[in-house]
Order: C-alpha cells, then structure tokens, then sequence
C-alpha cells in the first residue's frame, strides 16, 4: 500500500516495499535442504581448522600454518586433488573436484593472512571458513549426483593485506588453467548482511624527496630541504581535498621527517594511499596528487624518487550471481534478512576500503558478500582489535557457515543452469563496458 501524505512524504507499507520484503512465500531452493545438511555435518571437523588460523595470526606472505591447516583439511577429503605452495608462492595453494564431466567451473578463493599487531581484525578466518565449506559442500553434491557435471576449485590466495595474493595467482595463470569461470568469496563486517560488496580502487607509494644537508644555523642557505619538499606536497594535498569528489580519499604518513633539529634535511619520506570509485577515476585522481608531489620538488629543489606498491582495482559485484545468493541466503532465514531490492543492496555493501579480489572481477564474474558478526562492545567493524576477538567466536564461525552455504547454492545454480551463466558473463562484459559514475 502507498498513501500519499502532507509535505511530499511517501508512506509504503512493510510488505510492499520491494527491498525490504521478507518474502517468507517464496520456495526455498530445491539442493538447500541438501547442502544445508552437508555443511551442518563439516562444522565440527572445521571449527578446529578455523580456530587454528585465528589463534596464530601470520602476515603476508607468511600463513604457513595457515597453508598447513587448510591443506591438510583438503588432503582429508576423498576425491580432492591438492597442491600445496603452488605458483611459486609458499603459502599459495589450489585444491579442485572434478566430475570428469565437461561443465562449468566454479571457484571459492580462500583468504588467511591477519594484520600487523591486531590479528585476524579483518576476519580471514572467517572468510577461508564460508569458502571452503561451501566448496566441500559443492563436491558432496557431485557424489551424490545431485551435480553431474563440472569442477569446482579452492584457490588459497595469501597476502589480500597490501599483497596481492590474488593478482599473483592471476597473473601466474592459475584461473585461466582451470578454466574457472565465476570466482566466489565472502567478507564480514559489523555491518548489515549484503550479497553486493562494491569496493574502491587504490593505488599505494613511497615518496622519497633527496636533498643536501646543511647546518640549519651556520650555513643553511648550502642545504636542499628534503622535508619542506614532502611538507608542502603533504600540505598540496590537503588543498587539493577541498576539491574532490565524495569517493576519493587521499591518505599517508611521514615515515621518515629528518634526524636533528638543527639541520637542513637530506632526506624525507612518506607512504601514501590514493583511493576512488573506480578504475578510471583512480588514474584522474593519481594525476592530480602526482602534482602535488612534483611542485613540492619544483619548489624546493629536491629530487623526487616515487616507488609505486601493489594496487587493486574496484570489486564489480555481479548482480545475478547475487540473485542466486540473496535467494540461498534468505531462505536459511538469518537474523538479519538481505534486501531483494538491489540497488539498495548495493549501497549496504558499498565500502570505501579495497581489495585484490576486485582485480578478479575484472577478470571473471565474481561475487563478495558482506556478512555481519556481532562486533565487540564498541561495535567496531575490521582492522580494530575488538573485530579480531569478535571473529574468534563460535557465533561468528557459524555465520561463516551460513554464507557457505549460500555461496555453495550459488555454485551449484551456475553448474546446473548453463543458460544462467550466460546470463551471468553477459552482465560482467556490461559491467565492465559501462562502469558506475562518481
């Protein structure tokens, strides 16, 4: 029911607002009940695994227990083909049940690396969780023949923390050789339940400004001022704000202003990030600060020396993929219901922090769903100390499930539906054709 009442205000009822509905009348998914089953009977048997990678935190690059963890997880289960330290990265590892049967290929990418000081505080344990449950649950369905074509992967991908495990194996052609065709992974958050996860693309330096020293008393004017040059690109930034759009966000720090009081600096650096909406708005936004680096040397007479670091591209969710999703999800009837309304879905998920899965949407149809956890008592979402302590909870492990079991019925959809996955490949050759504008 819509009534329109004074002062322009729209008044919709609960059950007619598309978004909000609960649609408890729709059907549950015929292979939820099956999966459901499947993963209720792993959680016991994977509860330790995930305990194991939240309670030894390890950083990029360096998830070895991690590795050992979820290998010999997938080493347990019959019928999996397992390679560890795979694509010449130690932690890296793929794990793949194939039918024998030509079919779609679906992948689950397993994330495990923490974060310097604070642990798991952006829930990698989490993630890894929801991705290999659902994938396990997938190969079960494929023995008992309620999926009879196909393959479906498991990608151990290290270093999503600055790394770009994902973009590694990539590049190093680990998709392209299993001939994946959609890639499904997860996020928590202390935020509400979202199938679309649209994130931003950054871009990450080092700026170094080269000097000459000289006394800051005796005889200043024979010195260069490697710090003025970074101060005033710093403050060049600061300016340059007042006229950005809302998605762009410029971020750094000194890490290195000088080593006396009393002289003309030698040497200055600093770590910046430049983040925006998207890809192309990233390179408008990248030219911009550049200048502002550059007039800090042009003004002072140091020599700037830029080292570029590992950026990612933004997430583009694909909105059928999310479908599938939205409808598993509901219907396992969470606290906390996904909107069927997608456009409002959308801005739910949308977050201005980035990831490498976002260079993998732009090489296949990918799905990144943000799941809330019940956050510590500040309610503080990732990268706080409280979100680590709040992904080690057995709640937060059986959320994880949850959304495994929604990503399993999502993959099973796509291997059973040959037409759906068309459908699916069309919309992320428009999504990419016609990005989003700021």
């Amino acid at each position: 029911m819509v009534q329109i009442v004074d002062d322009d205000y729209v008044l919709v009822s609960w059950e007619d607002a598309d978004g909000l509905a609960s649609h408890d009348d729709a059907p549950a998914p015929p292979l939820l009940q099956p999966i459901s089953e499947i993963v209720d009977g792993l959680t016991e048997q994977f509860w330790p695994v995930n305990k194991r990678i939240h309670d030894h935190p390890e950083l990029k690059f360096r998830e070895h227990i991690a590795h050992d963890a979820l290998t010999e997880y997938m080493r347990s289960r019959p019928g999996w083909s397992v390679t560890p330290s795979a694509y010449s990265m130690e932690t890296a590892w793929v794990a793949y049940y194939d039918t024998g049967r030509p079919g779609p290929v679906v992948s689950f990418n397993v994330e495990m690396d923490a974060l310097p000081g604070i642990g798991h505080a952006c829930g990698h344990n989490l993630i890894a969780t929801a991705s290999v449950l659902g994938a396990v649950a997938v190969s079960e369905l494929m023995k008992q023949n309620l999926i009879s074509t196909g393959k479906v992967v498991a990608f151990g991908t290290p270093a999503e923390e600055g790394g770009g495990g994902k973009i590694n194996l990539l590049e190093a052609g680990a998709y392209s050789d299993h001939r994946v065709d959609i890639s499904l992974i997860s996020h928590p958050d202390a935020s509400a339940n979202a199938a679309l996860m649209r994130t931003t693309a950054t871009h990450g330096f080092k700026a170094e400004y080269f000097g000459r020293e000289a006394h800051a008393a005796a005889n200043p004017w024979l010195g260069i001022n490697a710090l003025d040059a970074l101060i005033s690109a710093y403050n060049n930034i600061s300016m340059l704000r007042q006229q950005t759009m809302p998605d762009d966000i410029i971020q750094g720090y000194i890490s290195n202003g000088g080593r006396a009081s009393n002289i003309i600096h030698a040497y200055a650096a600093g770590t910046f990030t430049v983040r925006a909406r998207n890809s192309a708005r990233l390179e408008e936004l990248k030219s911009k600060v550049d200048a502002c680096f550059n007039a800090g040397a042009q003004a002072t007479g140091a020599k700037l020396v830029v080292t570029p670091r590992r950026g990612y591209k933004e997430h583009i969710p694909n909105r059928i993929l999310a479908q599938s999703y939205t409808k598993y999800f509901n219907a396992l009837d969470p606290p906390d219901r996904i909107l069927v309304d997608q456009d409002q879905d959308e801005i739910r998920g949308t977050t201005k922090a980035s990831t490498d899965q976002g260079d993998i949407s732009y090489a296949m149809p990918s799905l990144s769903p943000v799941f809330s956890i019940i956050p510590g008592p500040n309610g503080m979402g990732p990268h706080n100390p409280e979100f680590a302590e709040a992904a080690g909870t057995k709640d937060a492990f059986h959320r994880a499930a949850r959304v495994g079991k929604a990503l399993a019925g999502v993959a099973a959809d796509i291997l059973t539906n040959q037409d759906l996955l068309r459908r699916v490949k069309r919309k992320w050759r428009d999504d990419l054709a016609d990005p989003p504008k700021n």
